[in-house]
């Protein structure tokens, strides 16, 4: 009989995925969800800028240094806090037993704290004013919708590739959806509360106005939830593998031996 993934780790390390003291994931969440948060919002702005006018290049070229990004970026923290990056990923994780809800709830401000950070870097990088409320409106039922969908499905590559054993491949497989995402949903993917939450401070090609936060952020947790549930029909015995989301630390040594 196959064993449930989770049982062959020592019972203090079940619900951490392997990963270290608490101070040290908080920080690799802070730092991962800073430099998303910059490479969404600065990438958009060297779009805007290269290619001014031309929206659909304008969002191809965000959506290709996103997904390249996402990639490189949990890979660079998730040996360390597992790459979250995210309030949904990690509450639904919460949920399915894979990290402690206490652990859960420090998460969700670290990577809220982190995207802010990350906007306000990009501005400054590129000249701008270091907090510049965005005035882009995005506000609408087909995006609340896009909204949904998006999050659905960022959670379902997450967790069937933990409980097929492929949590090695989650990095690439987030980018390329992230990436597709941005074309095939119409709200362009953000599919992320702190990301939203960042977005909205800066004025430019990746910015969200203030006023369109609360129905995206709902949406997300729509989706979250929705996705709770197909995940439990889809997969009954995904607890036994929700400590390997989204990149366990054993997991990468395991790939370069």
């Amino acid at each position: 009989m196959t064993r449930p993934l989770n049982t062959a780790l020592p019972a203090h390390r079940d619900r951490s995925g392997g990963r270290g003291d608490l101070a040290r994931r908080l920080l690799a969440e802070f730092v991962g969800s800073a430099f998303l948060s910059a490479v969404v919002i600065g990438s958009g702005i060297a779009a805007q800028t290269l290619s001014p006018g031309q929206v659909g290049l304008e969002l191809l070229e965000n959506a290709a240094a996103t997904a390249a990004g996402l990639f490189a970026i949990i890979l660079m923290v998730g040996a360390v806090s597992g790459g979250h990056l995210n309030p949904v990923v990690s509450l639904v994780d919460a949920a399915f037993g894979g990290i402690t809800w206490r652990d859960a709830a420090a998460y969700v401000p670290a990577q809220i704290l982190g995207c802010i950070a990350g906007a306000v870097t990009a501005n400054a990088m590129f000249g701008l004013s270091l907090v510049n409320l965005s005035q882009h409106e995005r506000a609408s039922a087909g995006r609340w919708l896009g909204e949904v969908v998006a999050t659905i499905g960022l959670l379902l590559v997450i967790f069937a590739l933990a409980r097929s054993r492929r949590a090695h491949v989650t990095p690439a497989a987030v980018g390329a959806y992230i990436g597709s995402a941005y074309f095939f949903t119409s709200s362009t993917s953000f599919a992320n509360p702190a990301i939203t939450i960042g977005r909205m401070f800066s004025n430019t090609f990746a910015g969200i106005a203030p006023a369109s936060v609360p129905a995206f952020i709902a949406g997300q947790l729509a989706g979250a939830v929705l996705a709770f549930g197909l995940i439990t029909l889809l997969y009954p015995d995904v607890r036994s593998a929700a400590a390997r989301v989204v990149v366990p630390a054993e997991e990468l040594v395991a790939s370069a031996e």
